[in-house]
């Protein structure tokens, strides 16, 4: 099988068996996303989701966070996982918006990792999920199950080439969406720990899945 083919088979198993895939963090603007986001670094969308409902209270915009001070947004989102550094990052970016960008969320990569805390993965996120730009965002989950899967070669040992090859061969229309698909598969069924092989519905194409037969062969 070409690597085409195989994106042709995965693609067409997600656009049945999941046609809404989308970001489980809950926001209603481009705001309260890339807040959320840059907050889920090395945390739960769970945890996330209850966090920022008395943050967005309190901070409705990007021009009152602006006024904040880092140890007033810290009380709010202490139970995040490094608060201290996440609290100063958005009170630096809010300002940033409002000094460099005219108070307006820019919409593009190369704009939004100019912002403190905003790396290429956070950028990704917020372009893709907003505006559906063909962007990639490579977390732990999309890494792990494109090299389970086989949609990258194992030469693919970095988030920009996993990135890279991502974008190359899923359609441009749908790579807004394949990340979710990715990322959901990830975190329900193909865990890094004990994945849920065989409820899969990609058993036929898996190389992670392969391997593991042969080895179970053997024994």
């Amino acid at each position: 099988m070409t690597r085409a083919e195989k994106y042709k088979q995965v693609t067409d198993y997600f656009l049945t068996h999941a046609p809404a895939a989308e970001t489980e963090l809950l926001f209603d603007n481009p705001y309260q996303l890339l807040v959320a986001v840059v907050l889920s670094a090395q945390c739960t969308d769970k945890r996330v989701n209850q966090t920022t409902p008395a943050l967005f209270a309190a901070y409705p915009d990007i021009p009152l966070l602006a006024k904040a001070t880092p140890q007033e947004v810290f009380t709010l989102i202490k139970s995040i996982s490094y608060p201290n550094n996440k609290a100063k990052h958005l009170v630096a970016l809010a300002a940033k918006v409002i000094n460099d960008f005219e108070g307006r969320i820019p919409m593009t990569v190369d704009e939004l990792v100019q912002l403190p805390g905003v790396g290429r993965k956070t950028a990704n996120v917020i372009t893709s999920v907003i505006d559906h730009q063909p962007n990639m965002a490579v977390d732990t989950h999309v890494f792990r199950v494109s090299h389970r899967i086989g949609l990258v070669p194992t030469t693919a040992t970095t988030p920009l080439a996993v990135e890279k090859w991502l974008t190359k061969y899923f359609p441009e229309s749908l790579i807004h969406k394949a990340h979710h698909w990715l990322i959901l598969h990830g975190r329900y069924t193909c865990m890094a720990r004990n994945p849920h092989c065989a409820a899969c519905g990609l058993q036929s194409l898996c190389r992670y899945y392969t391997k593991k037969q042969k080895i179970a062969g053997k024994k």
